[in-house]
C-alpha cells in the first residue's frame, strides 16, 4: 500500500495565503467597482475584472472542492439557468450576453469565498477588503477636501455647470458636513460598505481575531464613515440588524423548545412594520429625510412595473445592470439628470428581466439563505452527536449580512451585481456546504 503524499506545512501555509489573498482581491474589486471604473475607465476595468475573475477561478479549481448535488443551492442554480436561457427570448441579446459574463465572474468570486476558504478565512477576507475600501474612501475624501478643493468627476466626464451631482466621483463636501461618496462615488454604496464593516469588525473584536486596539479603531472608522454617508436606507438596515440580533439572542436563550414565542413576537413586529409602511408612510419617510416619492423612485418603479406587465411570466431578458440603450424602454429613465441603469428595487428588476418565474426563483434563493443563516446563528455548533459547544459570535455574521442585503434590495438592485451578488452567492453556497461556524481563531 503506497503512502499518500502530504504537503509540507510551509507549502500548505503558502497555498492558504495565496488563496486568501486572491479572494480578498476579488472582494476589493467587487466592493470598489464604481471607484475602479472612475479611475481606470471601462476598457481597463473590464480587463481588471476578467483577470481577477480568472485568478479566482484558478484558485477555486486548485482547491478541489467536493461538489455534491445534495449540498448544492438548487435555487441559485435554477436562477442562473433561467438567466442563461433568457438569451433565447431576450429583447436585447447583446446586453444579456454581456451582463451574463459579469454575473459569471462575480459568481466565481462568490464560489471561491465559499468553497476555497473556511469560515474563519471568509471573515478575515471580508475584514481585510472592507478595511481597504473604507480606508481608501476616507483618504480619497481627505485628499479632495484638503488638496484638490473642488468636485472631482469621473475622468471621462468633464465638470461643467450642467454636470449632474450623481455623475461626480466626489462632491468635495467632507468639510461641509454633507453626504460623502467615498471611493465608490455613491453615498448609498459607501453606506452599505460601512455598515458591513461595522458588522464584520464587531464580530472580529468579539472573537478576538484582531487586536483590541486595531479592531476598535477600524470599528470607529466604519461608524464615522456610516454617519458621514447619511443613508436613510442603510439606517433602516442597521435597525433591522439590531432587531435580528436581539431575536437571535432571545432564541438562543429560549432554546429549541421555547422559540415559538420568539417567532410570534417576530410576526407581531413584522405586521407592525407593514402597518406603518402602508398607513403612515409619509410620516415615516419624513423621519428619514425622504420625500413622499422616495427621491424619485416611485416614478422609476412605475416605469419598470409597466414594462414588466407586458411580459409578466418570463420577462424581457436578463440584464443586470441595464446597459445604456439596451433596455426595453421607449426612452431612457432619467433621474436628476442621470440615466438610470437599475430599477432601484431588485425584485422589480428581476420581474422585468425574468418575469414571475424569475421572482419566484430569486425569492427561493433569498429565503433559503435567510433560513439557513438563521439556524446557523441560533443553534449551537454541532460537530458530533452532542450539541454542547459554546455559541460562536461569528455564527451570526451570515444572517446579519443577509439582512443588510435584503433591506438594500428594496431600494437598490445592487444585490444582483458586483459585491451584492458575490456576497449572496457566497452565503448561498457556504451555508449549504458548511453549516457549522465555530470560533474564528487567528489574527487578521
Amino acid at each position: 500500500m503506497s503512502a499518500q503524499t502530504v504537503s509540507p506545512p510551509r507549502e500548505q501555509s503558502s497555498h492558504a495565503a495565496v488563496t486568501s489573498s486572491v479572494a480578498t482581491l476579488g472582494l476589493v474589486v467587487a466592493f470598489g467597482g464604481d471607484g475602479w471604473r472612475n479611475l481606470l475607465g471601462w476598457p481597463a476595468y473590464i480587463v481588471l475584472v476578467i483577470l481577477v475573475g480568472a485568478a479566482c477561478g484558478v484558485v477555486l479549481v486548485r482547491a478541489r472542492p467536493r461538489l455534491r448535488w445534495t449540498t448544492t443551492p438548487k435555487t441559485l442554480v435554477a436562477f442562473l439557468g433561467l438567466a442563461l436561457l433568457s438569451l433565447s427570448w431576450s429583447a436585447y441579446i447583446g446586453a444579456t450576453a454581456a451582463t451574463l459574463v459579469g454575473t459569471l465572474l462575480t459568481t466565481i468570486v462568490g464560489c471561491t469565498l465559499a468553497l476555497a476558504l473556511d469560515w474563519p478565512a471568509v471573515v478575515r477576507a471580508l475584514g481585510r477588503s472592507l478595511r481597504f475600501i473604507i480606508g481608501l474612501s476616507l483618504a480619497f475624501e481627505l485628499v479632495v477636501a484638503l488638496i484638490v478643493r473642488h468636485p472631482v468627476p469621473r475622468w471621462w466626464d468633464p465638470v461643467g455647470e450642467d454636470t449632474a451631482l450623481l455623475n461626480l466621483w466626489s462632491r468635495n463636501v467632507l468639510l461641509e458636513g454633507d453626504r460623502i461618496q467615498g471611493w465608490v462615488g455613491n453615498a448609498n454604496l459607501l453606506a452599505i460598505i460601512a455598515l458591513l464593516g461595522i458588522v464584520v469588525f464587531a464580530v472580529e473584536l468579539a472573537e478576538r481575531s484582531v487586536s483590541r486596539r486595531s479592531g476598535s479603531i477600524w470599528l470607529a472608522l466604519a461608524a464615522v464613515t456610516f454617519g458621514l454617508t447619511r443613508s436613510s436606507t442603510m439606517v433602516i438596515a442597521a435597525a433591522a440588524c439590531v432587531v435580528v440580533l436581539c431575536a437571535v439572542l432571545l432564541a438562543r436563550r429560549a432554546g429549541p423548545a421555547g422559540r415559538l414565542g420568539v417567532y410570534g413576537a417576530g410576526a407581531v413586529v413584522g405586521i407592525a412594520i407593514v402597518v406603518v409602511a402602508v398607513f403612515f408612510r409619509d410620516t415615516a419617510l419624513a423621519l428619514f429625510g425622504k420625500s413622499s416619492d422616495l427621491t424619485g423612485r416611485l416614478d422609476i418603479w412605475a416605469d419598470v412595473s409597466e414594462m414588466a406587465a407586458r411580459r409578466p411570466w418570463f420577462g424581457w431578458g436578463y440584464s443586470s445592470p441595464w446597459l445604456p440603450g439596451a433596455v426595453p424602454f421607449d426612452e431612457p429613465v432619467i433621474r436628476n439628470g442621470v440615466e438610470q441603469l437599475q430599477a432601484h428595487n431588485a425584485w422589480l428588476d428581476v420581474w422585468m428581466q425574468l418575469g414571475v418565474v424569475g421572482v419566484v426563483l430569486f425569492a427561493g434563493l433569498v429565503v433559503s439563505v435567510l433560513w439557513r443563516s438563521w439556524f446557523l446563528a441560533v443553534d449551537r455548533p454541532r460537530v458530533g452527536l452532542i450539541d454542547d459547544r459554546p455559541y460562536s459570535v461569528a455564527s451570526m455574521l451570515p444572517l446579519l449580512v443577509a439582512v443588510v442585503l435584503v433591506v438594500q434590495s428594496l431600494m437598490e438592485s445592487r444585490i444582483l451585481v458586483e459585491s451584492g451578488w458575490v456576497l449572496l452567492v457566497a452565503l448561498a453556497v457556504k451555508t449549504k456546504t458548511d453549516p457549522v461556524i465555530d470560533r474564528v481563531d487567528g489574527a487578521a
